[in-house]
């Protein structure tokens, strides 16, 4: 699927341009999709096309309602991501916690299992079906956000974070997918759109500054541990109202059970050899989905180098989120309820970028492909990109400057708007060129998703001691220096010399 911006994409049939899947040698993909795919070999025994089970002719309101639970599903998780970011101070004194690394730890390690799930909860939503890895995923997610409120040391709570990181992945994982399955192409825009409200408000407001908001005042009014409650009762939520509601929607998954229950050897996997490689190749197909996004990582200096500079700006932002209890508590001498208000600012950024830089980089790609007579190029998304390079060094250069002036406290969160405008303007045009650019464009923009989660999950284990050793300012100017080097030049080199690298890769289009 294809990510929020700071979302991820999921592994879904990703054909070939030449309609082929490789994934399953025998189903080839047409406009029609997988359901008339599939239908191919038995048209004259079973009129797939127009069977009622079919989720492309539900009636419309079942359509919706799927679609609007999936939304709601994939609200809860970036909530999580960042909710408790304001109430670190009061978690360390609650565990007793010394130690920077291992309090930045508890933040950041949801990050490193969620990159780890999201590789996993795509394809197996194609071997098991939608349905029970999005409810599984759910239900596992909020028992395990209840064990973290219910966590007794450092340890259990850091092991629960882990673990919810995998199980919320779900959703983001397998959204788009269900899109797919229930509208044909031409009716696919508005529910996409529907479906994107949950990731986008997640990942650009929910997740960056209303989580932190309501987790400050949570954090001081009932204690830290009370946040996670608060994540299990949403998905709470959302189970009640998608158990009874939602139906598996995945075509491969509905088939099989339908033509096992008919015992006509003619519609079992015997008699249907996409139904069967679907059946029986599950662990294969498994690896192939999770070899792939490596191999793109390093066989193509292009997806690397794009992907390392997203994976450099989210871990400069998950960093951020760790530095700014210490900052507005100690230097500004916040409450951690009002120290929560402080996230605003990025989300701020993160609206303005959503608005306004996804606009930009359609018209900047309009004109560029009116310009070259009507055919556009992966290259031509690269111009938008470069412009919001700019930002993010701004951003971070007035957001550390300020805040080692002791200036008002607005400055250094005006710098962190300006950052989080440029970060988010950066990174649609970086998916979208995987997107154009790759043949397996859902592998590229996992591989990115991965390794730009890595750096997140890293990033702030070293943030404490790195801005202690050279202040805020120092600290910001290391971290913009190495967005400039990375961010300025290879877009620009991209931009003239993408083309003949990817005239010459096997892996591209």
């Amino acid at each position: 699927m294809s990510d929020s911006p700071l979302g991820t994409v999921s592994s879904a049939h990703a054909p070939h341009q030449d309609g082929t899947n490789y994934l399953h040698p025998q189903l080839t993909c047409s406009e029609g999709g997988a359901a008339e795919a599939l239908d191919k070999p038995n048209d004259e025994v079973y009129d797939w096309e127009h069977d009622t089970a079919n989720p492309r002719n539900w009636p419309l309101a079942k359509k919706w309602i799927t679609t609007t639970v999936v939304s709601l599903y994939t609200l809860v998780t970036p909530l999580a991501s960042a909710i408790m970011a304001p109430g670190l101070p009061d978690l360390a004194i609650k565990f007793g916690i010394t130690n920077p690394t291992i309090l930045a730890l508890t933040l950041s390690i949801f990050v490193l299992s969620y990159a780890i799930g999201l590789l996993f909860a795509a394809p197996l939503s194609e071997v098991y079906g939608r349905v029970w890895v999005l409810h599984l995923g759910n239900f596992f997610f909020l028992a395990f956000n209840l064990g973290c409120a219910l966590s007794a040391n450092t340890m259990s709570l850091i092991v629960f974070r882990f673990l919810a990181g995998l199980a919320g992945s779900a959703p983001i994982a397998c959204g788009s997918g269900v899109i797919s399955d229930l509208f044909l192409e031409h009716e696919r825009a508005s529910a996409m759109a529907l479906y994107s409200i949950g990731p986008m408000l997640g990942d650009s407001l929910i997740g960056p500054a209303i989580g932190p908001v309501i987790g400050g005042f949570i954090a001081e009014s009932v204690g830290v541990q009370y946040v996670f409650y608060v994540i299990a009762a949403i998905s709470g939520i959302a189970a009640i109202l998608g158990i009874p509601l939602m139906r598996e929607t995945y075509v491969p998954v509905i088939r099989f059970r339908l033509n096992a229950m008919t015992l006509d050897p003619e519609k079992t996997s015997v008699g249907h050899p996409v139904l069967a490689a679907h059946h029986m190749d599950k662990w294969v197909y498994l690896w192939v989905n999770l070899k792939r996004p490596v191999i793109l990582l390093t066989r193509s200096f292009i997806c690397f180098i794009l992907s390392l500079y997203m994976a450099l700006m989210y871990g400069i932002y998950f960093l951020l989120f760790t530095t700014f209890p210490d900052l507005f508590a100690n230097v500004y001498h916040f409450s951690i309820g009002i120290g929560g208000l402080t996230y605003i600012g990025v989300g701020f950024g993160f609206v303005v970028a959503t608005v306004f830089g996804a606009k930009l980089s359609d018209k900047i790609y309009i004109y560029l492909t009116a310009k070259n007579g009507g055919r556009g190029r992966p290259e031509m998304r690269v111009p938008a990109l470069i412009f919001g390079s700019f930002f993010v060094p701004v951003g971070l250069l007035w957001y550390g400057w300020s805040a080692q002036a002791k200036a008002h406290f607005m400055m250094p969160i005006i710098g962190t708007s300006i950052f989080g405008f440029g970060i988010l303007t950066c990174f649609l045009p970086i998916q979208l060129y995987l997107v154009d650019t790759f043949t397996y464009a859902a592998s590229a923009t996992a591989a990115a998703s991965a390794f730009r989660s890595l750096l997140g999950f890293a990033f702030p284990l070293f943030g404490q001691q790195m801005f202690a050793t050279l202040d805020y300012g120092g600290g910001n100017t290391l971290l913009a220096g190495f967005a400039i080097i990375i961010g300025i030049p290879f877009p620009v080199w991209i931009y003239f010399a993408g083309e003949g690298i990817r005239t010459k890769s096997s892996l591209a289009r």
